[in-house]
């Protein structure tokens, strides 16, 4: 019984020293990941910014509160840098003066709002069924009934 005790004592010990050995090898190899982190382009960034402040404009038109100002930076869609800089092309200029026309009328004819806001809505889908189909299902949501 000793030696069996004893055998299963040092199987023991000897399992925690090469674990600890392992995790404390300093010049261990390290494996190449391919995981990669994803980073958002500037137009990213800005169209998910973007979609939050309609978010919120959305549900001030609809409970009748105040639009407030105009997002300056909206503004930005005509220089942010795109994932695929060939993107921004004539067509996409256009779609975004499309889109920041609209913006302009919310917040210059509070009394059309509605109107004005799912004319934005609908230029975002008009770009994106040509450039990114992606987020067309996410941005239907912001249409007002």
């Amino acid at each position: 019984m000793k030696q069996i005790l004893s055998l299963f004592l040092w199987a023991i010990l000897i399992s925690c020293h090469k674990k600890v050995e392992e995790k404390a090898c300093p010049i261990q190899q390290k494996k190449e990941s391919k995981f990669k982190m994803y980073q958002m382009s500037e137009m990213s960034l800005l169209m998910e910014q973007m979609y939050a402040d309609n978010m919120r404009l959305k549900n001030r038109i609809m409970s009748g509160e105040s639009v407030g100002a105009f997002p300056e930076h909206f503004t930005q869609i005509h220089h942010a840098q795109m994932t695929d800089p060939a993107e921004n092309d004539e067509f996409f200029q256009a779609q975004a003066d499309a889109y920041l026309t609209a913006q302009h009328l919310i917040y210059n004819d509070s009394a059309q709002a509605k109107k004005h806001f799912n004319a934005g809505v609908d230029a975002c889908i008009d770009c994106h069924q040509a450039k990114c189909t992606g987020p067309i299902e996410r941005i239907k949501k912001l249409y007002i009934p």
